[in-house]
């Protein structure tokens, strides 16, 4: 295929989903009426929020950990006690979101036509909570794709096509860049061993930053209907496993598909964050409208 035609395939494919992610936050008005916690964080929008930051105004003292370095200690208020102490201004400007869309081999799977493959509906759901932000004046970035946190139409524009086309690495979480305090979303189906997104989430909690996970899943991942003589191929490609009955693992299977959900919202809750678990055959706005009700949370 030519340069040119690759080209537009991406600048389709870039308008597709945006305009399915902001049909999704469209229609979002009336159920974020029933959430007040929701609606008076899109009204704050630019004018600020009492939570600790880099503004000048007095918030609260913390104690000191090692990865903050001997310049943050507020030696005063130390002084008074055997520990040390941080001294934390209140933020007063519109925070920065971080969005994150895995790009792994698994993420491009799909049991049906009838619904789309997770790395897609993960794009929808950021852009559309991308959407929402940024009519509220937020600031969004991608991580890893994009260096300046903008709002507005152009933020908006910018976040959407790194979503939707960026390669959403590994080592984007593995080595983030993002401002302290940060807000973050990262969408993803989580199939990671536990130890990997625990050593990920543990660089996120050195900046103090919080978020939320929204593991993104196929409806045969977790229902496993599967009967008969089946190959299971793994989606990276080499590696299969042949089943004569497929239908005699079912338990087991749904078993440890259990498990490792239950072992994520225990991690998620060991670091303050909130799992979002959302299946690609049910509509994308449940999905975006858990995400703000989370964030709102964390305010």
């Amino acid at each position: 295929m030519s340069q040119g035609g690759g080209n537009r395939q991406d600048e389709a494919r870039v308008v597709s989903l945006r305009h399915e992610g902001e049909d999704a936050a469209a229609s979002l008005p009336s159920l974020l009426a029933e959430a007040d916690r929701i609606a008076a964080t899109v009204a704050q929008g630019v004018h600020g929020r009492r939570r600790s930051g880099i503004g000048e105004t007095f918030w609260q003292y913390r104690h000191h950990r090692p990865e903050d370095g001997r310049q943050a200690i507020d030696w005063r208020q130390s002084a008074r006690s055997d520990q040390l102490f941080v001294r934390q201004n209140e933020w007063e400007a519109a925070n920065t979101i971080w969005l994150w869309r895995d790009g792994s081999a698994s993420m491009r799977y799909t049991s049906s036509r009838n619904h789309g493959a997770k790395i897609d509906r993960a794009a929808v759901c950021q852009i559309a909570v991308a959407a929402l932000l940024t009519q509220g004046g937020e600031r969004v970035s991608v991580l890893g794709e994009s260096a300046i946190a903008r709002t507005g139409a152009l933020g908006l524009e910018r976040a959407s096509r790194r979503l939707a086309l960026g390669p959403g690495d590994a080592a984007s979480v593995e080595a983030p860049n993002i401002s302290r305090f940060g807000r973050v979303v990262l969408a993803s189906d989580f199939l990671d061993p536990i130890e990997t997104w625990t050593a990920r989430l543990s660089r996120f909690a050195a900046m103090e930053a919080q978020g939320v996970m929204l593991r993104v899943i196929d409806p045969a991942e977790e229902d496993f209907p599967y009967a008969g003589r089946t190959r299971f191929e793994h989606p990276g490609g080499g590696d299969s496993l042949l089943f004569g009955r497929a239908e005699e693992a079912r338990s087991a299977y749904r078993q440890r598909w259990a498990e490792h959900g239950a072992r994520l919202a225990d991690l998620a809750r060991q670091y303050g964050w909130t799992l979002v678990t959302h299946r690609t055959d049910r509509p994308a706005t449940s999905a975006v409208l858990a995400l703000y009700r989370a964030l709102a949370r964390e305010v």
